[in-house]
């Protein structure tokens, strides 16, 4: 990966790049990465990344120090928050990004 990107222009060049991943400005300034209809997740500026997780992976997640909760939802468990300030933190953005894509790619093929 380029080093010269932004955090966000990193995770964008990767996560836009896999089939039918669709980067698109949100409706409050986000940058989010959809799949069809669901939502992979999203980019504050360089600096955080918004998800949404199935319980027990939110869970285990959040216990591995991975997420947060997610600032808006305080107290819910789904919703999380992950600081972007580290090329560690980049990289694992991009892998709960994954983790949402391959989920939704999965429902897709049983569909």
């Amino acid at each position: 990966m380029d080093d010269n990107l932004t955090f966000s222009e990193r995770i964008a060049a990767e996560v836009g790049s896999w089939p039918g991943v669709v980067v698109d400005d949100g409706e409050l300034g986000e940058l989010a990465f959809k799949a069809g209809s669901r939502e992979l997740g999203h980019l504050h500026g360089d600096h955080a990344a918004h998800f949404g997780f199935p319980k027990s992976l939110w869970h285990q997640l959040h216990e591995q120090g991975r997420i947060e909760g997610h600032p808006v939802f305080p107290g819910r468990v789904g919703p999380a928050s992950r600081r972007i300030e580290t090329d560690d933190d980049v990289r694992d953005v991009i892998e709960m990004m994954r983790l949402n894509y391959d989920r939704t790619m999965e429902r897709r093929a049983s569909a």
